[in-house]
């Protein structure tokens, strides 16, 4: 069950994210029901993606810059988000899902809306 819900946090902050910035966006429809039924699973999809890549990437390159996040007071950490972002989008490129992020100025605003609603999403979830 806390797969489950890990997984619906994150696909309801990457699609906060696409819905907000142009530059992020699943392929397909962009309307109706034809839009939930085409992008639902792209979006689970896509979610795991990043959460895998956040899982494994993530701390390795948070422990090589360690100096830069010391210096940064952790804004570092934004950018590590970004590309992480980044890094997903590429991947899910290569597997044909049809998810893209356009720009690094981009993923560093999807990165923040994604900590910003998967914290709110869990701190409702919590209570």
């Amino acid at each position: 069950m806390r797969f489950v819900t890990w997984l619906v946090t994150n696909a309801i902050a990457l699609a906060v994210a696409a819905w907000l910035f142009e530059g992020i966006r699943f392929t397909g429809p962009s309307h109706g029901q034809a839009e939930i039924e085409e992008k639902l699973l792209p979006l689970l999809i896509v979610a795991l993606i990043l959460g895998v890549v956040s899982a494994i990437v993530k701390p390795m390159l948070t422990l090589l810059s360690l100096p830069l996040v010391i210096v940064t007071i952790g804004l570092f950490l934004l950018v590590i988000n970004a590309f992480m972002l980044q890094l997903t989008s590429w991947l899910a490129d290569k597997l044909d899902i049809g998810f893209h992020v356009n720009g690094f100025m981009t993923a560093v605003g999807g990165a923040i809306v994604i900590t910003i609603v998967t914290w709110g999403v869990n701190s409702v979830l919590d209570r």
